[in-house]
């Protein structure tokens, strides 16, 4: 999967997306997350989840898949900034 598709003389480039956290696309979903694609880095900007669901190593770890079947480098999250 590449973050660049050339459509004409037009180039398409990835650089934002949302995930969801569910079974099946159209369903209600448990998490959801927005990220940026910055180079060859994606950041979760933003992530909410429904109460007493936490953000697994497992959900970090399908992050870091998803990255690498975009071609990025590295995932980076930083759930507690500055404190």
């Amino acid at each position: 999967m590449s973050k660049h598709v050339q459509v004409g003389e037009w180039i398409f480039e990835v650089k934002m997306v949302r995930a969801l956290k569910v079974s099946e696309y159209g369903k209600p979903y448990s998490a959801i997350a927005n990220c940026n694609i910055n180079g060859d880095v994606m950041y979760v900007d933003g992530l909410l989840t429904k109460k007493e669901q936490i953000f697994t190593k497992s959900d970090f770890n399908s992050f870091n898949d998803f990255c690498y079947k975009m071609g990025l480098k590295q995932c980076s999250y930083h759930r507690y900034q500055n404190g």
